[in-house]
Parts: C-alpha cells; sequence; structure tokens
C-alpha cells in the first residue's frame, strides 16, 4: 500500500486547511457563533458554506457527476483530517453526519429517479436528513434484526409505517429521512429502506433527547410513525433489502466519523503543545516535563495508529471491499484516540482546559460519545472476535498480488 499522495490531493488538503485557519477557528472563541444546542449558528453556516462552495471546497465524498469532488475515500482520509481541526469544519463543507453518509448510500443505490429526489438537495445544502434506524427497547440498536417497527404492505403497494425510532440524529431539523423498517420475520430479507419528507403525514418527532452534548444540527430525537404510509418508488433497493442498504451505509459512514475525529485529536495536541510551550512552573516549561512529554508522545502514537488503520479501511472501500473488519478497528481507535486526546490536552491545561477559554472542554464532550455511536466498542470488539474465530492465523494475511507474466512467456532477444 502506498501511501503517497497526489500533488493535487495535497493542493486541496492545503487549501481546506487554510479556509479552516482563516475562516473557522477564529470563529470558536465568539459565543455569537454559537446557536442554542453548542454548534454553529444557523446564519453563520450558510455564509461560511457559499464561501466553501465558492473556494471549490464542497461536497468532497460524492463523485463530480452528483455534485462532489470525486477524492474517493482515501482522498476523504486525507482531508476529513484537515477540515476537522475546527469543531465547525465538516458541516461548512457539507461533509458532517448523518448527512455525509446518507449522500453516500443514496449515491451508492439510490436510482436516478431517487437520486434526483432525495441525494441532490442534500449535496446542493437545500435540505438535511436523517437516517432512522435506532430503537427504543426491545427495538433494534446495534442489532438489526431486533427491529420492531413495521411497515405493512398494502393492495396499491405502498407501505403503512408503524413504530418508535429514538436517537434519530439530526431530525429536528431533517427534510429528507432514511427508515428501516420490518416487511417480514425473514432473518435476511425481513428488513426494508424507506425513504421520506418531513412533511409526508403519519409521524412526528415525540421529543428532543437532551444529551452531554454537544450536539449536532437537528439534535438527537425520539420519532413515533402511526400510518406514515409510503409509496413503491420510495424503496431503496427494492422490498427486502434494507440490510443490505444499512450495511452499504454504515461501514463507509463509521470510517468518515474516523476521519474527523482524527483531525479533532490532532486539535487537542495543538493546543495542548501551545499551552505546554509558554506555561512555566517551579521554574521550567510545562514542554521541558518528562510527564508531560510522556502524554504527548503516547497520544501523537495513538493518532499515528488510527490514520494508519484509517487509511488501510479507505484502501479496502477504494478497491471495492466492504473493509467490515478494517472499519471495527479504525472506530474502535478512533473513538478511544480522541477521548485520550482530548482528556490529556486538558489535563495538560489544568484549569484553562476544564474552562471555556479554549475548544477543549466541548471536544472532550463530544468525545465520549464516539465510543457508542454506529456500534459501540465492545460490538465493534465481537464483530472482529467473529473474523478471528473464522478466520484464525489468517486474520492477520498479507494480501498477495497476482503473479508476474512468467519470464518464459516473455521474446528472448537474439
Amino acid at each position: 500500500m502506498d501511501f503517497t499522495i497526489s500533488p493535487e490531493l495535497d493542493d486541496l488538503r492545503r487549501r481546506i486547511a487554510a479556509f479552516v485557519a482563516r475562516e473557522l477557528i477564529p470563529l470558536e472563541a465568539d459565543p455569537a457563533s454559537y446557536d442554542a444546542h453548542e454548534n454553529i449558528e444557523a446564519r453563520l453556516l450558510q455564509t461560511l458554506r457559499a464561501k466553501a462552495r465558492a473556494e471549490g471546497l464542497w461536497c468532497l465524498q460524492l463523485r463530480p457527476e452528483n455534485g462532489g469532488l470525486g477524492v474517493g475515500r482515501m482522498g476523504m482520509a486525507v482531508c476529513y483530517e484537515a477540515m476537522n481541526r475546527s469543531i465547525f469544519g465538516p458541516v461548512v463543507f457539507n461533509s458532517a453526519a448523518p448527512d455525509d453518509g446518507n449522500m453516500m448510500m443514496l449515491e451508492a443505490v439510490g436510482t436516478p429517479h431517487q437520486k434526483a429526489r432525495w441525494l441532490a438537495p442534500i449535496a446542493a445544502g437545500e435540505v438535511r436528513s436523517a437516517f432512522a434506524m435506532t430503537e427504543p427497547h426491545p427495538g433494534g440498536g446495534s442489532d438489526p434484526g431486533m427491529i420492531q417497527t413495521r411497515a405493512e404492505k398494502q393492495p396499491d403497494g405502498s407501505h403503512h409505517v408503524f413504530g418508535r425510532k429514538w436517537f434519530i440524529t439530526g431530525a429536528d431539523e431533517a427534510a429528507h429521512f432514511t427508515l428501516i423498517a420490518r416487511t417480514s420475520d425473514d432473518p435476511r430479507t425481513g428488513l426494508t429502506a424507506f425513504l421520506f419528507h418531513k412533511d409526508q403525514p403519519g409521524w412526528r418527532i415525540v421529543r428532543r433527547i437532551p444529551i452531554l452534548g454537544p450536539e449536532e444540527h437537528g439534535g438527537h430525537c425520539e420519532l413515533e410513525f402511526d400510518g406514515l404510509v409510503i409509496p413503491p418508488q420510495d424503496i431503496l433497493m427494492g422490498e427486502g433489502k434494507g440490510l443490505k442498504v444499512t450495511q452499504v451505509r454504515l461501514g463507509p459512514a463509521r470510517l468518515t466519523h474516523c476521519m474527523r475525529w482524527l483531525g479533532l485529536a490532532k486539535r487537542c495536541v495543538e493546543i495542548a503543545r501551545e499551552y505546554a510551550e509558554y506555561r512555566h512552573g517551579f521554574g521550567t516549561r510545562l514542554a521541558d516535563r518528562e510527564s508531560v512529554q510522556l502524554m504527548l508522545g503516547k497520544t501523537a502514537m495513538a493518532i499515528e495508529i488510527g490514520r494508519l488503520l484509517v487509511m488501510k479501511a479507505a484502501f479496502e472501500l477504494d478497491r471495492g471491499g466492504l473493509a467490515r473488519k478494517e472499519v471495527s478497528m479504525a472506530k474502535i481507535q478512533a473513538a478511544n484516540t480522541l477521548h485520550q486526546a482530548a482528556d490529556m490536552a486538558i489535563q495538560v491545561n489544568g484549569a484553562r482546559g476544564y474552562s471555556k477559554d479554549t475548544v477543549l472542554e466541548w471536544i472532550y464532550r463530544y468525545a465520549r460519545q464516539a465510543r457508542l455511536v454506529d456500534g459501540a466498542d465492545e460490538v465493534h470488539q465481537m464483530v472482529l472476535n467473529r473474523f478471528l474465530e473464522k478466520e484464525g492465523a489468517d486474520f492477520w494475511h498479507w494480501p498477495v498480488a497476482a503473479p508476474a507474466a512468467s519470464a518464459a512467456a516473455a521474446p528472448v532477444a537474439s
């Protein structure tokens, strides 16, 4: 695997980094930049999105024909890390969850009609979206086989949906929804993925669930479905293909979380190093204390391990693989590294880090959800153990290239 990036990708990375440093980082210290839920204020966001689009820094994850830059998963790993040096970065470039994963899903499996109807407005930044799968007990969480929400097929081919979902990210501001519901009791083909618009009757937001925060735009909501009607043309991949849709969506989306988290982890190290450079105590700089050097070195190594795991998973996705094992390893490493980096930086900064004088306390609260969203650490560890049981020593195999043409087949010079 070659880690060298092209000059064109490096130029894009540099332009994103410059935009973040110039336009976003200065805003983080201004209380007026935030909405009531501690994310970037809506009117300010629209202004910055317009600037990002004007500079050609928009929607990296989609192919050009769908309104994106087409950098691929490996290119995204390089650029997402740079954009999330700021807590405001991803949403400004239209690369934030859950829109990020929803757009990649619709691009991968949507029909031309579905892409025009459901994908294009998200890619253009005209609407936000949500993915409704998780349910309260006894419904499905990490295990989609437990999903209770049912979609009952009618004689005209439409489905009527009944049930509840919760912790649906972005639902309070979303216009386009993807809903996973049960259409039969078959363990493999019992789920179906539906598309619906916020203005359709037959559903409601029960509450916006308060969290440790900060929140994405649209929060984390509990939804109730009481007869939502979905026509046949708004089914993704066909009836009974819901499990496949979730696999297509969740793998790449988990990986983009990791890319962004590593950017935030690097920002934590940056803030810790800057403070350690000038802060003195007991006659010496913090940066000269071995204990601080050990903390910084350990965190830097953890970030680099995360970057390597993310890039390996991105490489596998780019060449057409599912990368389930690789994504699970990256998810565990990146989530824990973000939490470790935020905790370390707060410790180095002392009371300053615990205050709102830096973004560290924001990142720390945000970081705790990383070990839960898109599958808890323990779920991914179980996934890895299943691969270990299946593959044994081959769990750590090296992919082998196809053999070169034999020398005997080559013409011999006389």
